[in-house]
């Protein structure tokens, strides 16, 4: 109880320091409300009716203190700590796969290159039966079952017993668990003979290198031009923003500031000799392009460096800073803001609380923002003008692209998101696998080979309708024909995910992204010139 209530101290105590109580007599009014929270607590300790989870009691208040903060503000758990972390730290200790429960058991999706299952002979397709002897299969585990079992300290050693496809008994393996890589970049490669497109879906530790390995690659293999796809990249570690800005900025240019009421400026610029400083650049983003994706965005077309291509972006430009409470739990609290280069902050107002900011998006869809640029106004008091080219851009509500392309919904139906939503598809391309998969790779032994003549026939479709009416999606045949070009693409790149290699996911995919297919066009046609002096 004691330690509970001198954590809860020092989380009121960080709170004091960094909010805007100034005055010495608002100060000593906020200690004594603090000591009226401890005095309560005693109270309900010692006198109330029941038995009392008092840790639970803290965890809620701090939770409430924070909400009425700022929407990004939150409180962590000690036991979600490490979990909500890893993400960004870049790895975890385990065993190296990833896996999906499918009919109650446990089948081998991706087995990550170079990591501790590969180098003992796990293969994707592999379905596991036992962990260090305890049935696994047909016991109805759940995911969080799974990763408690193959999860820990690295040098710790794990059984499994898998059945292969062709093998008529149960094979073991004995696992050494090291630490697993966390890539931000899910994939890099050439569009065409010039044009290089890098997919970056958050900002970690790891992040800076992982791009400039990309970079090089791509150039060794003769790319002029490049697409930094952000879309969907919900941002992290401000360092790793500078860092990946800096590969595209001449040196000591602006990539972005921060201050706060108690945090004073803080200005970060481009230093080492980027490896893309001179080349066409697009970026591409969306409406959960947030945070560090906004600040690379936002100094790119600042400096009138890249063209941005895609939706507006979530408009989150306020900083965190995490400060560890005695208990091990931790809070993020917001401490700044950052401002791009021409001085816009790009944070979306919540002055009408968190739950009307997280439905924004809703908003946007029904208001017609996500479909068509001109449901988009914004007032001149938001306008600021690029540094090169003298374009006008806009703060106040995220990164407004250079060129708008709406969501596309002219192919979708009820009858294929039912097949995504229930996951059929993703179901039916593992069993599919599970037949076909040795078949495949010695037809399609490469993935270029596979990309440039597989080609997804009626036999496949025919089975994947009769596994939506399995799962009671019933067949509607006018919505599949709308919808099926959409289908098979799916289902090739979902088929090439889980026979090649993860990445390989996203040369095909993009075929549907029309914020990808405009952006080659753009570069493909030489038309990077025509936007350069556009004002809205």
């Amino acid at each position: 109880m004691q330690l509970l209530k001198v954590s809860f101290l020092f989380f009121c105590l960080v709170i004091l320091t960094q909010t805007s109580i100034q005055a010495q007599s608002d100060r000593e009014t906020a200690e004594t409300e603090f000591q009226k929270f401890g005095g309560i607590l005693d109270i309900i300790d010692n006198f109330y009716v029941d038995s009392v989870n008092t840790a639970e009691l803290i965890d809620k208040a701090i939770v409430s203190t924070l909400e009425n903060l700022d929407p990004h503000s939150v409180y962590i758990p000690k036991k979600e700590v490490d979990a909500t972390n890893e993400p960004l730290v870049g790895n975890f200790e385990g065993v190296g796969i990833q896996f999906n429960i499918i009919s109650d058991t446990i089948i081998i999706a991706n087995v990550i290159p170079g990591g501790p299952s590969e180098k003992v002979g796990l293969h994707p397709g592999d379905k596991i039966i036992y962990v260090n002897d305890t049935l696994v299969a047909g016991v109805k585990i759940a995911n969080s079952g799974v990763m408690s079992k193959l999860r820990g300290a690295k040098n710790t050693k794990v059984k499994v017993s898998i059945l292969r496809k062709g093998e008529k008994k149960i094979i073991d393996f004995v696992i050494t668990r090291d630490k697993i890589p966390l890539y931000s970049v899910d994939a890099s490669y050439m569009v065409d003979s010039k044009i290089g497109y890098i997919k970056l879906t958050k900002f970690s530790a790891t992040t800076v290198d992982e791009v400039h390995a990309a970079i090089e690659k791509l150039q060794a293999k003769g790319m002029k031009d490049l697409i930094l796809d952000l879309e969907d990249n919900g941002g992290g570690y401000l360092n790793a923003a500078v860092g990946v800005s800096d590969e595209f900025l001449d040196k000591d240019k602006l990539i972005v500031y921060t201050q706060g009421l108690h945090q004073s400026r803080q200005s970060f610029s481009a230093g080492n000799k980027g490896l893309f400083e001179e080349g066409n650049l697009i970026v591409l983003i969306n409406e959960n392009s947030a945070s560090a994706s906004e600040i690379v965005t936002g100094a790119l077309q600042d400096w009138d460096r890249a063209l941005v291509v895609g939706r507006n972006s979530f408009g989150k430009g306020l900083v965190q800073k995490p400060f560890p409470l005695m208990d091990g739990s931790q809070i993020r609290l917001t401490i700044a803001q950052y401002f791009t280069p021409s001085g816009r902050c790009i944070q979306r107002p919540y002055d009408k609380g968190k739950k009307d900011y997280y439905s924004e998006f809703e908003k946007r869809y029904t208001s017609g923002r996500l479909m068509y640029m001109d449901s988009i106004k914004l007032p001149d008091s938001l306008r600021y003008t690029t540094l090169t080219n003298n374009r006008y851009v806009y703060g106040g509500g995220g990164i407004l692209p250079d060129i708008f392309t709406g969501i596309d919904t002219s192919e979708t139906s009820e009858y294929f998101s039912n097949l995504i939503r229930k996951g059929v598809m993703n179901t039916f391309v593992l069993k599919y696998l599970d037949d076909n998969r040795k078949t495949l790779l010695e037809k399609y032994p490469t993935f270029e080979a596979y990309k440039n003549n597989f080609v997804i026939d009626k036999t496949i479709t025919d089975a994947l309708i009769k596994a939506g009416e399995a799962d009671s999606i019933k067949f509607d045949a006018l919505q599949y024909k709308k919808s099926e070009r959409i289908l098979k693409i799916n289902l090739k790149a979902l088929i090439a995910r889980s026979t090649y290699d993860a990445s390989d996911f996203y040369p095909i995919i993009n075929d549907l992204n029309n914020t990808y297919t405009k952006a080659v066009k753009v570069l493909q046609e030489g038309k990077m010139k025509d936007f350069k002096v556009v004002h809205y």
